[in-house]
């Protein structure tokens, strides 16, 4: 027992030392947490002591700072902070300005303009002054720094805020002025665009305009509003039908000179009302006579004045023929009425690209014009050879050279063919007079009376020809008589026509109808017993003679014409006079000794009425092809004229009649 009670006490020793170790490390390290905590604490508070340590420093640094510079700084502050608070303030009013200018004008552009007048002084008192605050400022920070009179880092951040307003970039007003402009521009097209707007409204807004270096966007906007509403009117006139033709279209020689007519009378009323009314505009808008003449060209080109030009152009370019010749001269006529309201309107420079076109045309269609004219004799005299009308009707060429020579006498072309003439001539350094003109025309109907009888004289019959002279020369004299060229020919000529016709009338029926009463001769004819039977026969023997005499000329006469109707009836009614007495006569006298007989239709085939409505019917016209020609030629300056005869050979051929 002893030794066991022994062995746990010895036990018991260690472990309660062990307990008091464990005790003790927990205490001591209790103890190190709370001086942790403790330093922890005392951390965040050195932490805050050297943040507010600046401050503190900022803070005792004037009072670490000399004396006489602490006592200047206040007066250094106040000299830069005036100039920066008012350029603050000029800022301010700028920002105010901001809505009413970027609502643009409306219904009060004075008011607009007067804003814009507020904007412009604001921006020129914070140009003359930006740079000078920004100095000041730059003084009083140098004198902070010089002095130690603020903090270091306090200084270095002014001196990089007024570094930065130094390198600022872009307009002062933030881009307002040139967004007000903008309003005001779109607002003077809109004044350009409104025909019932004052146009002295916009002479203060263009200044405005032109003062901010928009003159020319001015220019053009009001080319374009401008032009914009003549080519509207224009349109509405049905202009733009042929200003706007196709090439292929263009090529179509009569659909252009259908429409010259029209061209005339659209260009006379764009020139004298349009471009006129635009002209006056460009003098009520834009202060200067140079910016007028230019403003008025751009407007003038815009608005179609040289579609008009080139449309003349494209007519004088096509193939040139006599009835163009005509058009030439109503193109020449439109243009020389608005000389003076050409040169007035486009006489200046920025108009030249006007003037030389029209100059070109003026010269196309006074060349076109006089080739035209001059070359008509020489294709009046190269037909001589062509074939004369197979049915002795009058050549076509005749009834066209007549009616066209007729137009240029009158008193619509006369004087602009003169004209014309005289001017091309005078480029060759000659002379042409109205006198000239008149030998030219009558030297063509010489032309064509050389033609009738060089025609004649190629008929195979006598008495076609006769027909044909007969309505050639009676064409003539009734066409010409009260005309203008029957007045230049002269009543000697017309007579000298009539003569003509009343010959061949003459020469005609005795190489026809003259020929049948001699075979009705009573010569032989014995009616008392006894010989009465051979003169049955006799009869018989000059009734079948006659008749096939009679049909003969009834079948050469089945092709023949007389288009006149008067000539037609008096040639008629002389074959019936030549004829019919003496069928009648005859027939009364020996008509009894063939008509009782079963043959005698053989004979009397005829009636004395059949016989008067068969003459009554000759010469009666027909439609053909050949008479259905248009009689249009053309002339080809690369030929010359020498190879046109095939062109002009269809104006030789009879007009259609009915």
């Amino acid at each position: 027992m002893d030794a066991s009670r022994g062995a746990g006490q010895v036990g018991e020793g260690p472990l309660s030392g062990l307990a008091a170790a464990r005790l003790a490390a927990l205490a001591t390290l209790d103890r190190s947490r709370a001086v942790a905590a403790a330093l922890a604490s005392t951390e965040r508070r050195l932490a805050e002591m050297r943040e507010r340590l600046p401050a503190v420093e900022a803070a005792v640094r004037p009072a670490r700072a000399p004396r006489d510079a602490l006592a200047a700084v206040g007066g250094h502050i106040d000299r830069a902070v005036g100039p920066a608070a008012a350029v603050l303030k000029v800022f301010d009013a700028v920002h105010g300005l901001e809505p009413p200018l970027l609502s643009g004008p409306g219904p009060d552009p004075a008011g607009y303009l007067s804003l814009l007048q507020r904007l412009d002084e604001a921006v020129r008192f914070l140009s003359d002054n930006c740079g000078l605050a920004v100095q000041w400022l730059d003084d009083i920070v140098d004198y902070l720094d010089d002095n130690s009179v603020a903090d270091p880092r306090f200084v270095a951040a002014l001196k990089a805020a007024l570094a930065s307003l130094r390198q600022a970039a872009g307009p002062l007003d933030g881009g307002l002025t040139a967004a007000a402009t903008d309003k005001l521009e779109a607002h003077f097209r809109r004044l350009m665009e409104d025909e019932t707007a004052a146009q002295a409204e916009a002479r203060p807004v263009l200044d405005r305009l032109a003062a901010a270096g928009r003159l020319q966007r001015c220019v053009q906007a009001f080319a374009e509003a401008r032009a914009a509403a003549v080519q509207a009117e224009l349109a509405a006139l049905g202009a733009s039908k042929y200003l706007d033709l196709a090439p292929a279209e263009a090529a179509d020689a009569r659909r252009l000179e259908g429409y010259i007519a029209q061209w005339g009378a659209h260009l006379e009323f764009a020139v004298r009302r349009l471009l006129e009314a635009e002209h006056r505009r460009c003098g009520e808008v834009f202060p200067s006579a140079q910016l007028q003449a230019e403003c008025f060209a751009e407007t003038a080109k815009r608005a179609g004045i040289l579609a008009f030009l080139r449309f003349g152009r494209t007519v004088a370019d096509t193939a040139k023929d006599p009835i163009k010749l005509l058009k030439l001269l109503d193109i020449f006529a439109g243009l020389n009425r608005l000389r003076l309201d050409f040169n007035r309107l486009f006489g200046g420079k920025p108009c030249e690209e006007i003037q030389s076109a029209t100059r070109d045309l003026v010269k196309r269609v006074v060349d076109g014009a006089s080739e035209i004219f001059f070359e008509l004799l020489p294709q009046v005299e190269l037909q001589r050879e062509a074939a004369p009308p197979a049915d002795g009707g009058v050549p076509r060429l005749v009834t066209f050279v007549a009616d066209f020579c007729n137009r240029l006498l009158g008193d619509e072309h006369r004087p602009v063919l003169t004209q014309v003439l005289a001017i091309h001539r005078s480029w060759q350094k000659r002379r042409f007079l109205d006198r000239h003109l008149a030998e030219a025309i009558v030297d063509v109907v010489r032309a064509v009376e050389l033609n009738l009888q060089s025609w004649a004289d190629r008929y195979d019959d006598p008495a076609l020809a006769s027909v044909f002279r007969m309505n050639a020369h009676g064409h003539l004299c009734a066409q010409l008589r009260g005309t203008k060229l029957g007045d230049l020919l002269g009543e000697t000529w017309l007579k000298e026509q009539e003569r003509r016709r009343e010959a061949a009338a003459a020469a005609y029926l005795k190489e026809t109808w003259a020929r049948l009463p001699p075979l009705l001769s009573r010569e032989g004819i014995i009616l008392f017993s006894g010989g009465r039977a051979a003169a049955r026969e006799l009869v018989k023997k000059r009734l079948r003679a006659f008749n096939a005499a009679l049909e003969e000329l009834l079948r050469r006469h089945a092709a023949w014409v007389v288009p006149d109707g008067e000539l037609r009836q008096r040639a008629c009614q002389a074959a019936a006079l030549a004829v019919v007495p003496v069928y009648r006569s005859y027939m009364q006298n020996y008509g009894p000794l063939v008509e009782q007989e079963a043959s005698a239709g053989k004979y009397a085939k005829y009636s004395v009425q059949s016989l008067e409505d068969l003459l009554g019917a000759l010469f009666q016209p027909r439609h053909s092809a050949a008479g259905a020609s248009s009689g249009r030629f053309k002339l080809r300056p690369s030929d010359h004229g020498r190879n046109l005869a095939a062109e002009l050979s269809a104006a030789a051929s009879p007009p259609p009649t009915s």
